[in-house]
């Protein structure tokens, strides 16, 4: 038999410890296909407002 947890993780310290997790992981950017800008994989990008093609954002041109 398994290791067994004798008491019930809550939700908020298991989200605290995840939180935690992901503040230590380096934010990963991946030159955008489109506007070649850096930008989170499989997020919309925020300087062209496209994600895989297609145009989610309508991004103002500032002139």
């Amino acid at each position: 038999m398994g290791a067994v947890p004798k008491k019930k993780v809550s939700r908020a310290r298991r989200n605290r410890r995840k939180a935690m997790w992901m503040r230590m992981q380096k934010a990963k950017l991946v030159p955008c296909p489109r506007c070649h800008e850096l930008t989170m994989p499989y997020h919309i990008c925020h300087h062209c407002g496209y994600y895989r093609g297609i145009q989610y954002i309508e991004i103002e041109e500032e002139e």
